[in-house]
């Protein structure tokens, strides 16, 4: 699929830095013209991918997220999150809901959250070398646009 438009941002596995990848993914997607839901999906979706990176890709120090934004031929939003850290050893057990490997104050609900707001969702996870999320969403061309 031919891509319109791409950016990617890379930056340090800091909590902080969740909500300047969830902004920066709504303001590139803005080019679209989603909707108010459309951006909230996006935001959330994002927010989970890069939360996850942060808590259980690297749990024990800093390390590097790359988030890299695409806008593919057909309206298509394509958001891949990326790490280099600690991997997913069985990531169909990771992707069940309720599953985490993190506190007690984590939900388990991450990829299913991603899944509900996103069309597609794929997870790809080398144990020691990291992980990948890829996650996809066609945004509608409104009405009288």
């Amino acid at each position: 699929m031919k891509i319109d438009n791409q950016v990617t941002l890379e930056f340090p596995s800091r909590s902080a830095n969740e909500s300047f990848a969830r902004t920066a993914a709504a303001c590139f997607a803005a080019q679209l013209d989603p909707t108010l839901e459309e951006v909230n999906d996006i935001k959330t979706a994002v927010s989970e991918a890069v939360t996850n990176a942060i808590v259980h890709a690297y749990p024990d120090e800093l390390g590097k997220i790359l988030v890299k934004l695409r806008i593919r031929e057909g309206r298509v939003l394509e958001i891949a999150v990326k790490d280099w850290g600690v991997g997913i050893a069985d990531v169909d057990q990771a992707r069940a809901p309720l599953f985490t490997t993190g506190s007690e104050e984590r939900s388990g609900m991450g990829f299913t959250i991603m899944e509900s707001f996103m069309d597609t969702l794929k997870v790809r996870s080398v144990p020691g070398k990291g992980t990948t999320v890829t996650m996809a969403r066609k945004i509608a061309r409104r009405a009288g646009r």
